[in-house]
C-alpha cells in the first residue's frame, strides 16, 4: 500500500514538474526531486531513469548530496519570481498582487541560501 502511495506521489510530482516547465510561478527541478524521493521508495528503475536524465539527473544528484542549487536555476528562479510578480501586479487586484512578491522573498531567500552545485 505505502508503496503504490509513493508511486501516484512520483508520477503526480512529475507530471507538476512538466506544467511547471510552461507556468512561469510553478517550479520544475523540486518537483522532479521530489518524484525521485517517492520512486527510490516505489520505483527504482523510475528513480534510475531520473537520475541518469541528462536534463535533470545532476539537479537530483547535486540536492541530494550536498543540498546544493546550481547559479543557473537560481537566476531562471528570480526570472520567474519576476515575470509573476511583474504579471500580478497588473492583472490581480490587491491584496492578491501582494502574494507571488511574498512568495518571492520567502523561497527566493531560502533558494540562494543554499550551496551552488
Amino acid at each position: 500500500m505505502k508503496r503504490h502511495f509513493y508511486f501516484v506521489c512520483g508520477w503526480l510530482s512529475l507530471a507538476l514538474g512538466a506544467i511547471g516547465a510552461v507556468l512561469p510561478l510553478l517550479p520544475t527541478v523540486p518537483f522532479v526531486i521530489l518524484a525521485a524521493f517517492c520512486f527510490a521508495r516505489s520505483s527504482p528503475r523510475l528513480e534510475a531513469w531520473l537520475l541518469e536524465h541528462p536534463v535533470f539527473g545532476r539537479h537530483i544528484v547535486a540536492w541530494r548530496t550536498r543540498g546544493a542549487i546550481t547559479r543557473k536555476a537560481k537566476i531562471a528562479a528570480s526570472v520567474a519570481f519576476a515575470v509573476s510578480i511583474a504579471l500580478a501586479l497588473v492583472f490581480a487586484p490587491w491584496p492578491w498582487s501582494m502574494v507571488p512578491i511574498i512568495a518571492a522573498v520567502v523561497t527566493g531567500s531560502w533558494i540562494w541560501t543554499r550551496p551552488e552545485a
